[in-house]
């Protein structure tokens, strides 16, 4: 769904301003009205189903200004951290906010997240990386509860985001303001990644990835709270946002693809007897066994064409819901969590990285998966023995009692064998240092 047209949040509210103040003149002169702003969406008819897209129009609030504003009522905009990794700048910040739930049903919110990231998490690789993300809900205190939509076409509830099934007619397709979720984005402290929980059981959801934040997010998921399904609806769209992957399904009507060779990791003009022979795309991971069935080759069909791209595996995640990402989704997955979190922080009740610590200072990091090490070092010179301890105490790794100020460093890689590409291996590497007086 990437490869269609971008549009920024401000920039669709400010075109909409702009056609509402020339409609008149324009239609004065007889001139033709310029199209509305729109938006592209993705969504799911059923859970196991391939996904569809659609065209909407754009949501017509403009976001609010991103400095603290008054809540319109007690507990609106209210943020709560639901999982602390590590600071923020150094984790990768998914940030929920909920639609349909009045004042007195925000706990009940903040239960769904909870819910709702233990089923994302559980989904590889966010489970083997779950110390790499920061969780926070932002209330967003509605006068309904519920969505409209739910759970028939006419019921109509006012809410804080404006979320609502049958949007453009579709049943499934769960749309949401993106002006109003962009003003609760920006309370929390960051916003990496966005997800919007519906106050329903119904099954359905949407992705808007053509939305560029100001905040720093790429992309919004919508889904419903308390569907046990909807899970899968915002693990797909992330394979957009974080992992940069294509959409591995095509639309009979599309034909044959006669392009460029694309920039998605995913999708390729090359079957695999020419990929291996270029060393290019996947050629890494052909041959070897997937975590979403088979062997990784090239099998026709993706990026919407039936005809001239190959996708990698039969059928993932980035094809159909309820399956895995295959071994080349994971890898861009692995990327994305990287691009905004680092594989080595201190850790908490420890003393804090660039600090001047004394030689019985307690020294801790955190690790982001079980395939991280970390190694300490005195001055530069390894100190072998702590190898692969999370924590030390500066006199005991070695520093040495002599009224000089030494340098105290952990170095840490994840040597993941879901990573086969070595300039993105280069990412997989962190470094901290303190000043131990001596």
């Amino acid at each position: 769904m990437r490869t269609y047209r971008r549009i920024s949040i401000a920039a669709g509210a400010a075109l909409t301003a702009a056609l509402a103040a020339t409609a008149p003149h324009a239609s004065a002169v007889g001139a033709t009205p310029a199209p509305k702003p729109t938006q592209r969406v993705e969504y799911f008819t059923e859970p196991g189903g391939h996904p569809h897209h659609r065209t909407v129009p754009a949501s017509p609030t403009s976001p609010r200004s991103l400095a603290p504003s008054a809540p319109s009522v007690k507990g609106d905009g209210a943020v709560t951290s639901v999982v602390n990794n590590g600071p923020v700048g150094t984790k990768l910040d998914v940030v929920f906010i909920g639609d349909g739930y009045t004042a007195s049903q925000q706990e009940a919110f903040h239960t769904a997240v909870r819910a709702k990231w233990a089923k994302m998490s559980a989904v590889e690789p966010y489970a083997s990386y779950r110390n790499l993300f920061n969780i926070w809900a932002v209330d967003a205190v509605s006068r309904d509860s519920g969505v409209s939509g739910d759970p028939a076409q006419g019921v109509k509830r006012d809410t804080a985001l404006g979320s609502g099934f049958f949007c453009d007619g579709v049943e499934r397709l769960l749309c949401v303001d993106t002006g109003k979720v962009e003003s609760y984005a920006a309370k929390a402290p960051a916003a990496d990644l966005v997800v919007v929980l519906a106050n329903s059981t119904k099954y359905g959801g949407a992705g808007y990835n053509d939305v560029v934040s100001k905040v720093g997010y790429d992309g919004i998921a919508t889904a419903s709270s308390d569907n046990d399904r909807s899970d899968q609806i915002a693990v797909h769209e992330t394979g957009h946002s974080l992992g940069k992957l294509a959409d591995e399904y095509q639309y009979d009507e599309y034909g044959t693809y006669t392009g460029a060779e694309p920039r998605d990791v995913n999708t390729s003009t090359l079957d695999a007897g020419r990929m291996g022979a270029q060393r290019t795309k996947w050629y890494r991971w052909l041959g070897q066994q997937s975590p979403d069935g088979g062997t990784v080759g090239s099998f026709e069909g993706g990026g919407y064409y039936p005809k001239g791209l190959f996708r990698p595996t039969e059928n993932s995640i980035m094809r159909s819901l309820g399956r895995e990402f295959n071994l080349v989704g994971r890898e861009a997955m692995i990327a994305g969590f990287y691009r905004h979190a680092s594989v080595l922080t201190a850790a908490d009740g420890t003393a804090a990285a660039g600090a001047t610590v004394g030689r019985g200072a307690r020294v801790g990091v955190r690790l982001p998966a079980a395939t991280s090490t970390v190694h300490w070092y005195v001055d530069g010179h390894e100190v072998v023995w702590f190898r692969g301890k999370t924590t030390v105490v500066p006199g005991a790794v070695g520093v040495p009692r002599d009224g000089r100020t030494h340098t105290l460093t952990a170095r840490a890689v994840d040597r993941t064998d879901a990573v086969r590409d070595p300039e993105l291996a280069k990412r997989l590497r962190g470094e901290l240092s303190w000043k131990v007086a001596g």
